[in-house]
């Protein structure tokens, strides 16, 4: 946003140079992007009349004038201008004059001879002394403009102007008035207002139409104020166009700069209509729709139903806080007009302007918040200055309002401890009063805490952070010292990260490869690994991709994909682990994040090589587990059970117990859910993370080996054929005593002289003693209770050496 420096000054008028003025404003977080005089320099142009126009004597195209500057000789200058009249007045290069040009020396007036004519100067356009202007020839000056004045004194050239960067949450420094609030704030000074005409006459001239608003909590406050019988041969007054034009605006006409000023002023925008046009009486409503406008840059556009307009019994009139319409606009002829003013919402507006492209001064301000409290102020403001400029009866204020929709500012309780916490300096409570106060804030102060309450301009104030921020920024950032805090913090270790990548390194050195996926699934892989004991399917609301469009509830809807993409590609032999979070439960509040480690295996055990090779079965899956176990872990801490799983075969799938608690699953994926995925036979695993890094934590105290000798018996046995290997190797181990140093399986048999629904199987026993040799009668005991238990629990028969 620009603004002239200039015209903050007649509101707040510090000490401070312009460039002490931008440092303010920067580190108070209005962040000056430019700052730059009104005109380049240049020096020896003054006001001047000219007092007699002639045809040159050789040229058709040039004039010979006579200027008077001031001086007691008129100055003979020969003019090239087509509007060069006499008694206009326009800016006179004297001779020795310097002009601003593009290569920066600057362009001197000399005394010349034109087609034998002598000129001595020259008469400016706005070009020449560094002002834009749209019409050729001459600047043509006020009437009253005091000849042989210094034109850059005359016109405010030296006037800077500053570029200011407002930030989406500051709308309320759109605006002299808001960037001179701030002004004040930060030099303790008071903010000059302008003073608004109170005795207005008030006539009954009939032209201001009633107001009826649908969209109440669109627009909670509307007012409009007609104006009749208006001097449209009156224009803008200089100091209003340098105002407009140094703000980066253009001077139109007079009805529609006075709307424009006050929005640069005050940060209110309004509009005007031609009161001729209106039909009926005014209505704020929702578009119909397919309702079409005709807005004032001439562009038709269709309405699709959620947009606030201004209508009347004919149609709308203004899409409301963004633009007016071609059809009420007020023209050159304009006599009669009714002047709106209103708080539409933030959320009515934003998004509407840029659905048709429009990005206007007034949608850029309602987007952000505008001061609820201001329409009546700047209604008045506008009023004032049109009367007082041009003449004009006003007629009363229509008004409509639906308080209980206006915002509410609700109040916020600031601790006085937690500026000094956050901030990190002591700041007397009576600073931070006028500080909050000056800035509009309703302060109520307690022993202990503020109680604030935002002004009704600041829609970006709602927790005590937000008003810790603007004391610091009011007092000064360069005002806090830097400190380096004072910590004191516990550098706990936390061994989870190694150990997890410990875990990672036995499965690398295993032949796995680790696969980084989304947490996010495809609906369809999670149909296929459906089952009770995952929970819901929990869907997302935005999903970055059709296919990832879920919660994973198991890591293997990551890892299957992946064994998909390098299976496609020729890869016959795919390891691949991920360690991550699962999610898991019947809805988001009764959702659980899990971290696991998922395996996927596919392929024979070895790469292609020379010696026979083999498919992976169930225990190769094992083995690659339990290669994530400490190696000092008791086997009789780890049990097997059959596994229910919906999507894993149920033959060839186990649950994995450590001392009681449920770690994870594993085993071949269900053939039928491999055939949908066309995957060959495919072995997973998932295991909780948090039950195995409890493992690795344990200390294992170290003992020195026994040096007496192990003591192996091998017992084989006949059981039915649906007892499982975990259930006898349990009942063993209870049996045959703490002494029971190891226990293996090394025979299966089923077959010949083995009852159908029967297998044999053959177990290895060893036990050692620390203190002693065992004796043959203590192995025998230990043995018979080791048959005993396995035939009376499970009907077992010792089979025949």
């Amino acid at each position: 946003m620009k603004i002239s420096e200039q015209w903050l000054r007649q509101w707040v008028n510090p000490t401070n140079t312009s460039e002490q003025l931008a440092e303010q404003l920067t580190m108070a977080g209005l962040e000056i992007d430019d700052r730059y005089a009104v005109a380049r320099a240049f020096s020896g142009v003054v006001v001047g009349e000219v007092v007699s126009v002639e045809q040159h004597p050789d040229a058709d195209k040039l004039r010979v004038t006579q200027v008077n500057i001031g001086e007691a000789e008129l100055l003979q200058i020969v003019c090239g201008a087509p509007n060069v009249t006499v008694g206009m007045k326009a800016p006179v290069a004297t001779v020795g004059a310097v002009l601003p040009s593009d290569d920066k020396k600057g362009f001197k007036i000399k005394n010349g001879n034109l087609r034998g004519v002598a000129s001595n100067g020259m008469l400016c356009g706005a070009s020449e002394i560094d002002l834009t202007d749209s019409i050729d020839g001459l600047l043509e000056l006020p009437a009253d403009a005091p000849i042989g004045t210094d034109i850059r004194e005359y016109l405010g050239l030296d006037n800077q102007i500053l570029d200011i960067s407002i930030t989406p949450n500051r709308g309320d420094c759109f605006s002299v008035r808001g960037i001179a609030r701030e002004i004040s704030v930060i030099n303790d000074l008071p903010m000059q207002m302008p003073t608004i005409a109170e005795n207005i006459t008030i006539t009954e001239n009939g032209a201001t139409p009633s107001v009826t608003v649908n969209a109440v909590e669109a627009c909670p406050r509307y007012l409009l104020q007609s104006i009749s019988n208006i001097d449209r041969s009156i224009e803008t007054p200089k100091w209003m166009q340098d105002a407009l034009v140094q703000s980066g605006l253009r001077s139109h006409n007079f009805l529609v700069d006075v709307t424009n000023y006050v929005l640069m002023e005050l940060g209110q925008p309004l509009h005007a209509f031609d009161a001729d046009t209106i039909v009926g009486d005014i209505v704020v409503r929702l578009a119909e729709p397919a309702e079409t406008i005709t807005l004032l840059n001439e562009q038709t556009i269709t309405l699709t139903g959620d947009e606030l307009v201004i209508a009347d019994d004919k149609g709308a009139l203004a899409l409301a806080g963004i633009m007016g319409g071609q059809r009420s606009s007020v023209t050159d002829s304009t006599t009669n007009i009714v002047v709106e003013s209103a708080f539409f919402g933030q959320l009515a507006i934003a998004a509407r302007a840029r659905r048709f492209g429009l990005h206007t001064d007034a949608s850029q301000r309602f987007e952000r918040g505008v001061d609820f409290e201001l329409p009546e102020i700047a209604l008045a403001r506008a009023c004032d200055l049109i009367i007082s400029v041009t003449g004009g009866q006003a007629g009363p204020i229509v008004k409509a309002e639906s308080s209980e929709h206006l915002p509410e500012r609700a109040p916020i309780t600031l601790p006085i401890t937690k500026v000094r916490d956050v901030i990190g300096i002591e700041i007397a409570p009576a600073v931070m009063v006028r500080i909050l106060t000056q800035l509009g804030f309703e302060v109520e102060q307690q022993a202990d805490a503020l109680v604030c309450k935002p002004p009704s301009y600041r829609f970006d104030m709602s927790i005590r952070e937000d008003l810790i921020e603007e004391i610091a920024r009011i007092y000064g950032y360069d005002n806090i010292p830097s400190v380096l805090p004072h910590l004191q913090v516990s550098m706990d270790y936390d061994d989870t990260a190694d150990l997890t990548h410990e875990m990672k390194l036995a499965l690398v050195d295993t032949g796995y490869m680790e696969a980084i996926s989304f947490s996010f699934s495809d609906a369809k892989i999670e149909a296929l690994l459906d089952d009770e004991a995952l929970g819901e399917v929990l869907a997302l609301a935005n999903p970055i991709s059709s296919d990832l469009a879920v919660m994973r509830r198991t890591l293997l809807s990551s890892l299957l994909p992946c064994v998909q993409y390098n299976l496609n590609r020729q890869q016959p032999r795919v390891r691949f682990f991920e360690t991550g979070l699962s999610f898991v439960g019947q809805s988001i509040s009764e959702l659980v994040q899990t971290p696991s480690i998922a395996l996927v295996a596919v392929g024979n055990v070895w790469d292609e090589q020379a010696y026979q090779n083999r498919a992976l079965d169930f225990y190769d899956l094992k083995h690659d587990i339990e290669q994530l176990l400490p190696a000092q872990i008791e086997g009789a801490r780890i049990r097997y059970e059959r596994s229910g799983l919906n999507f894993l075969h149920p033959g060839q799938s186990a649950k994995l117990y450590i001392d009681g608690q449920y770690v994870g699953w594993l085993g071949q994926l269900h053939p039928n859910t491999a055939k949908q995925l066309d995957l060959p036979a495919t072995w997973v695993a998932q295991l909780s993370l948090a039950p195995l890094l409890d493992v690795a934590r344990e200390q294992h105290a170290i003992s020195t080996p026994s040096k007496f000798p192990q003591v192996r018996r091998d017992i084989a046995i006949l059981v039915d054929s649906d007892i499982s290997l975990q259930t006898l190797e349990t009942t063993i181990r209870a049996a045959a005593g703490e002494l029971l140093t190891d226990l293996w399986l090394f025979d299966v048999y089923q077959g010949d002289k083995v009852p159908t629904g029967q297998r044999s199987l053959a177990f290895a026993l060893v036990w050692q003693d620390s203190t002693q040799t065992l004796a043959d009668d203590v192995i025998k005991t230990s043995t018979d209770k080791v048959v005993q238990a396995l035939t009376e629990q499970h009907s077992a028969q010792l089979r025949d050496s």
